[in-house]
């Protein structure tokens, strides 16, 4: 074991889990802070997906539609 410089004490429980704390608290933050923004994204995704879905399917709707002509004679 290493010997201590003079006037500092051994690192405790008490040290790391005040560290952990702090620690968590920044990475809590920054996840809020990021929350937002992820979620707006995720929504804007979600639209440009149905959007482009429901174009392509109107396409085809389009395309595959069968055209009755009746004739009087």
């Amino acid at each position: 074991m290493t010997a201590l410089p003079a006037g500092e004490k051994p690192i405790g429980r008490s040290d790391i889990e005040a560290k952990l704390r702090e620690i968590r608290g920044e990475v809590d933050t920054t996840t809020e802070r990021a929350k937002v923004p992820a979620i707006a994204v995720g929504v804007a995704a979600v639209v440009v997906v149905v959007g482009v879905a429901f174009l392509l399917g109107r396409r085809r709707g389009k395309r595959m539609t069968t055209v009755v002509e009746v004739r009087r004679v």
